[in-house]
Protein backbone atom coordinates (compact mmCIF):
# COMPACT_ATOMS: atom_id res chain seq x y z
CA UNK A 1 0.00 0.00 0.00
CA UNK A 2 1.51 3.76 -0.93
CA UNK A 3 -1.81 5.94 -0.70
CA UNK A 4 -4.35 5.48 2.42
CA UNK A 5 -6.93 7.70 2.43
CA UNK A 6 -9.07 8.41 6.11
CA UNK A 7 -12.40 9.78 5.69
CA UNK A 8 -15.53 10.40 7.98
CA UNK A 9 -18.08 12.47 8.59
CA UNK A 10 -17.46 15.77 10.72
CA UNK A 11 -16.46 14.91 14.13
CA UNK A 12 -15.37 11.44 13.15
CA UNK A 13 -12.09 11.41 14.28
CA UNK A 14 -10.62 11.22 10.41
CA UNK A 15 -7.58 13.69 11.19
CA UNK A 16 -7.03 12.01 14.77
CA UNK A 17 -6.40 8.83 13.22
CA UNK A 18 -4.30 9.79 10.28
CA UNK A 19 -2.21 11.82 12.26
CA UNK A 20 -1.49 9.08 14.79
CA UNK A 21 -1.01 6.31 12.17
CA UNK A 22 1.51 8.55 10.31
CA UNK A 23 3.51 9.03 13.44
CA UNK A 24 3.43 5.50 13.76
CA UNK A 25 4.47 4.31 10.67
CA UNK A 26 6.52 7.24 9.82
CA UNK A 27 4.27 8.47 6.46
CA UNK A 28 3.67 11.75 4.31
CA UNK A 29 0.66 13.01 6.18
CA UNK A 30 -1.54 15.03 4.14
CA UNK A 31 -4.23 17.04 6.51
CA UNK A 32 -7.18 19.01 4.63
CA UNK A 33 -6.33 22.71 5.13
CA UNK A 34 -9.20 24.59 5.95
CA UNK A 35 -8.81 26.49 9.51
CA UNK A 36 -8.24 29.79 7.09
CA UNK A 37 -10.84 29.19 4.56
CA UNK A 38 -13.11 32.77 4.87
CA UNK A 39 -16.06 31.45 3.17
CA UNK A 40 -16.35 28.66 6.31
CA UNK A 41 -17.73 30.55 9.14
CA UNK A 42 -20.13 32.78 6.72
CA UNK A 43 -21.36 29.24 5.51
CA UNK A 44 -22.59 27.99 9.09
CA UNK A 45 -24.40 30.98 9.48
CA UNK A 46 -25.95 31.64 6.05
CA UNK A 47 -25.67 28.55 4.17
CA UNK A 48 -27.76 29.89 1.20
CA UNK A 49 -25.74 32.66 0.61
CA UNK A 50 -22.42 31.51 0.99
CA UNK A 51 -22.39 27.58 -0.59
CA UNK A 52 -21.45 28.01 -4.01
CA UNK A 53 -18.12 30.21 -2.75
CA UNK A 54 -17.57 28.06 -0.33
CA UNK A 55 -17.50 25.16 -2.12
CA UNK A 56 -15.47 26.24 -5.44
CA UNK A 57 -13.08 27.35 -2.83
CA UNK A 58 -12.96 24.05 -1.57
CA UNK A 59 -13.01 22.54 -4.91
CA UNK A 60 -9.37 24.49 -5.63
CA UNK A 61 -7.75 24.42 -2.24
CA UNK A 62 -7.98 20.49 -2.04
CA UNK A 63 -7.09 20.31 -6.04
CA UNK A 64 -3.83 22.61 -5.50
CA UNK A 65 -2.66 20.65 -2.47
CA UNK A 66 -3.48 17.03 -3.57
CA UNK A 67 -1.83 17.79 -6.54
CA UNK A 68 1.33 19.02 -5.50
CA UNK A 69 1.28 16.47 -2.72
CA UNK A 70 0.50 13.29 -3.92
CA UNK A 71 2.82 14.57 -7.22
CA UNK A 72 5.72 15.50 -5.26
CA UNK A 73 8.32 11.73 -4.71
CA UNK A 74 9.22 11.23 -0.88
CA UNK A 75 12.66 9.60 -0.17
CA UNK A 76 11.57 9.23 3.15
CA UNK A 77 8.18 7.65 3.18
CA UNK A 78 6.81 4.59 1.27
CA UNK A 79 3.26 5.69 2.65
CA UNK A 80 1.32 8.45 2.31
CA UNK A 81 -1.47 9.12 4.30
CA UNK A 82 -4.68 11.80 4.06
CA UNK A 83 -7.44 12.39 5.92
CA UNK A 84 -9.46 13.36 2.73
CA UNK A 85 -9.81 12.35 -0.42
CA UNK A 86 -10.93 14.74 -3.11
CA UNK A 87 -14.29 13.07 -3.87
CA UNK A 88 -15.42 14.83 -0.67
CA UNK A 89 -15.68 17.77 -2.54
CA UNK A 90 -18.75 16.80 -4.48
CA UNK A 91 -20.68 14.74 -1.39
CA UNK A 92 -20.78 17.70 0.39
CA UNK A 93 -21.35 20.35 -2.61
CA UNK A 94 -24.55 17.69 -3.09
CA UNK A 95 -25.41 18.34 0.54
CA UNK A 96 -25.16 22.34 -0.07
CA UNK A 97 -25.92 22.77 -3.86
CA UNK A 98 -28.62 22.65 -6.08
CA UNK A 99 -29.75 23.96 -9.81
CA UNK A 100 -27.39 25.56 -11.86
CA UNK A 101 -24.77 26.06 -9.72
CA UNK A 102 -24.52 22.37 -8.68
CA UNK A 103 -25.25 21.04 -12.36
CA UNK A 104 -21.67 23.94 -12.81
CA UNK A 105 -20.21 22.36 -9.43
CA UNK A 106 -20.26 19.22 -11.21
CA UNK A 107 -18.77 19.97 -14.37
CA UNK A 108 -15.65 21.67 -12.64
CA UNK A 109 -15.52 18.51 -10.58
CA UNK A 110 -15.09 16.13 -13.25
CA UNK A 111 -12.54 17.79 -15.23
CA UNK A 112 -10.61 17.68 -12.13
CA UNK A 113 -10.73 14.96 -10.78
CA UNK A 114 -9.86 12.69 -13.34
CA UNK A 115 -6.19 13.82 -13.38
CA UNK A 116 -5.43 13.09 -9.79
CA UNK A 117 -4.17 9.58 -8.33
CA UNK A 118 -6.71 7.09 -6.72
CA UNK A 119 -6.00 5.60 -3.11
CA UNK A 120 -4.81 1.91 -2.99
CA UNK A 121 -7.23 2.22 0.48
CA UNK A 122 -9.99 4.00 1.18
CA UNK A 123 -11.01 3.65 4.96
CA UNK A 124 -14.51 5.75 6.32
CA UNK A 125 -14.88 6.03 10.14
CA UNK A 126 -18.61 5.48 10.82
CA UNK A 127 -20.10 7.18 14.17
CA UNK A 128 -23.85 7.57 14.81
CA UNK A 129 -25.06 11.27 14.48
CA UNK A 130 -25.41 11.84 18.03
CA UNK A 131 -21.97 10.67 18.50
CA UNK A 132 -21.06 13.34 15.64
CA UNK A 133 -22.63 16.02 17.50
CA UNK A 134 -21.12 15.76 21.08
CA UNK A 135 -17.56 15.24 19.58
CA UNK A 136 -18.35 18.54 17.66
CA UNK A 137 -19.23 19.95 20.45
CA UNK A 138 -16.42 18.95 22.71
CA UNK A 139 -14.10 20.08 20.19
CA UNK A 140 -15.63 23.75 20.64
CA UNK A 141 -14.86 25.25 16.96
CA UNK A 142 -17.36 27.97 17.12
CA UNK A 143 -18.37 28.06 13.33
CA UNK A 144 -19.84 24.26 13.76
CA UNK A 145 -21.52 24.66 16.48
CA UNK A 146 -25.13 25.31 14.45
CA UNK A 147 -24.40 22.35 12.22
CA UNK A 148 -27.70 19.96 12.62
CA UNK A 149 -28.31 16.61 12.52
CA UNK A 150 -29.70 16.47 9.39
CA UNK A 151 -26.83 18.12 7.64
CA UNK A 152 -24.91 15.27 9.28
CA UNK A 153 -27.57 12.68 7.80
CA UNK A 154 -27.54 14.32 4.53
CA UNK A 155 -23.24 14.35 4.53
CA UNK A 156 -23.43 10.12 5.30
CA UNK A 157 -25.99 9.56 3.16
CA UNK A 158 -23.87 11.50 0.46
CA UNK A 159 -20.65 9.07 1.43
CA UNK A 160 -22.14 5.52 1.44
CA UNK A 161 -23.81 6.84 -2.21
CA UNK A 162 -20.45 7.28 -3.30
CA UNK A 163 -19.41 3.77 -2.35
CA UNK A 164 -22.01 2.08 -4.27
CA UNK A 165 -21.32 4.52 -7.40
CA UNK A 166 -17.77 3.07 -7.41
CA UNK A 167 -17.29 -0.94 -6.84
CA UNK A 168 -13.16 -0.22 -8.30
CA UNK A 169 -12.38 1.15 -4.89
CA UNK A 170 -11.53 -0.70 -1.96
CA UNK A 171 -13.80 0.90 0.76
CA UNK A 172 -12.77 -0.07 4.55
CA UNK A 173 -16.11 1.00 6.68
CA UNK A 174 -15.02 0.90 10.13
CA UNK A 175 -17.71 1.30 12.85
CA UNK A 176 -15.78 2.90 15.59
CA UNK A 177 -18.73 3.32 18.07
CA UNK A 178 -17.77 1.08 20.80
CA UNK A 179 -13.77 1.91 20.49
CA UNK A 180 -11.36 5.15 21.95
CA UNK A 181 -8.53 4.98 20.03
CA UNK A 182 -7.61 7.80 20.88
CA UNK A 183 -7.52 7.34 25.07
CA UNK A 184 -6.69 3.78 24.40
CA UNK A 185 -3.82 2.11 23.07
CA UNK A 186 -5.32 -1.03 22.49
CA UNK A 187 -7.94 0.30 20.56
CA UNK A 188 -5.52 2.11 18.39
CA UNK A 189 -3.49 -0.95 17.95
CA UNK A 190 -7.01 -3.22 17.22
CA UNK A 191 -8.00 -0.42 14.00
CA UNK A 192 -4.39 -0.01 13.04
CA UNK A 193 -4.24 -3.92 12.65
CA UNK A 194 -7.61 -3.86 10.87
CA UNK A 195 -6.61 -1.26 8.33
CA UNK A 196 -2.86 -2.67 7.45
CA UNK A 197 -2.80 -6.43 8.50
CA UNK A 198 -5.80 -7.75 6.32
CA UNK A 199 -6.81 -7.97 2.72
CA UNK A 200 -10.27 -6.35 1.55
CA UNK A 201 -11.67 -6.90 -2.12
CA UNK A 202 -12.92 -3.73 -4.19
CA UNK A 203 -16.33 -2.74 -2.98
CA UNK A 204 -17.58 -2.29 0.22
CA UNK A 205 -16.09 -3.95 3.24
CA UNK A 206 -17.75 -2.97 6.53
CA UNK A 207 -16.00 -3.87 9.86
CA UNK A 208 -17.30 -3.34 13.91
CA UNK A 209 -14.71 -3.04 16.46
Amino acid sequence: MHYLVIEGNIGAGKTTLATMLAKELNAKLILEQFADNPFLPKFYKNPERYSFPLELSFLAERYSQLNNELRSASLFHSLTIADYYFMKSLIFAQNTLNGDELQLYKQLFSIIYSTLPKPDLYVYLHLPTNQLLKNIQKRGRYYEQTITAEYLNGITEGYFDFFKQHPEYTFLVIDTSKIDFVANRDDFLKIKSTIFDQHYKKGVNLVSL
